[in-house]
């Protein structure tokens, strides 16, 4: 005799996840407590300024610069891990060679270093006065308390990034794939761009979007190798800090929500080019 059971207990029959209203339900409450309240804050008090307020902060010509100093040096950087770390994790994935293990801990080391202990010790080698940094400035190109020192810091803090990510996928790609496109007469260089970098693309984006967020709000490695000249390199986060020392708290906010808004920008920007890749049947990382 057969019981019919119904719709209900069929849903919940079906139902992979156990516990998936509750789970569901604590992650929306703890990501709305450390993530969108916080976020809304910032909107919230820059709001207080009014929008000439907010306008007359935003074109403020030294929040201008700090703002273009950061997301430039951040671009860049990122750009630079790209390409860098994709490189790094092809050696890691593709090659064995002596001392293999230390070299890949070493990725990881400033995941795990202060970022005021890195911000000295690139301070200390790129300096006017240090080991590479007399050198370069001699041969005509300063490194420390400029752009390209802050660039240099955050390609320091964001390889890591970009090789994590990149690694792993890599790591899955069918090396039958590389030998029948090499059967069929592709040399190396069409085997690469070819075969391996459209199914590397996406990961690579990833960690491209993940460097430049970390780069974009960087403040320990990078405020003693700036110099921090207004104008010249001078970041955004730092301005923020000032304007909190002068209690100017909303014109800190109002600082924090512009970078919250071109940072959400750029990214979507990356997302939506990764979904379209992603359309396209390439492998997205999880």
């Amino acid at each position: 005799m057969s019981v019919a059971i119904p719709a209900a207990g069929r849903a919940r029959r079906r139902r992979v996840i156990p516990g998936f209203g509750l789970s569901l339900g604590t992650t929306l409450l703890w990501l709305g407590l450390i993530v969108l309240l916080p976020l809304a804050g910032v909107f919230i008090k820059s709001a207080g300024l009014g929008w000439h307020g907010l306008w007359a902060v935003w074109t403020d010509p030294r929040v201008l610069a700090a703002l273009r100093v950061s997301f430039s040096t951040a671009l860049a950087a990122a750009a630079f891990n790209a390409v860098a770390g994709t490189l790094v994790a092809w050696v890691f994935v593709r090659y064995d060679f002596p001392g293999k293990r230390l070299f890949d801990a070493v990725v990881d080391l400033p995941f795990a270093l202060p970022t005021a202990v890195a911000g000295i010790a690139l301070t200390q080698l790129y300096g006017p006065t240090g080991w590479l940094g007399r050198w370069l400035e001699a041969g005509g190109l300063k490194v420390a308390y400029t752009p390209l020192g802050i660039t240099v810091a955050l390609v320091f803090i964001g390889l890591p990034f970009v090789v994590r990510v990149v690694e792993p996928v890599l790591a899955e790609v069918e090396s039958e794939l590389e030998e029948a496109a090499a059967s069929l007469g592709a040399g190396r260089l069409r085997t690469v761009a070819q075969v391996v970098l459209p199914t590397v693309w996406p990961a690579v984006l990833s960690g491209f979007a993940l460097a430049f967020a970390r780069g974009v709000g960087e403040y320990g490695s990078v405020i003693f190798i700036a110099g921090n000249l207004p104008g010249v390199s001078e970041i955004a986060p730092l301005l923020i800090t000032i304007k909190l020392e002068e209690f100017d708290y909303a014109g800190a906010t109002a600082i924090a929500a512009a970078m919250l808004l071109l940072s959400f920008v750029l990214l979507l920007v990356i997302n939506t080019l990764q979904a379209r890749l992603a359309r396209r049947g390439l492998k997205v990382p999880a």
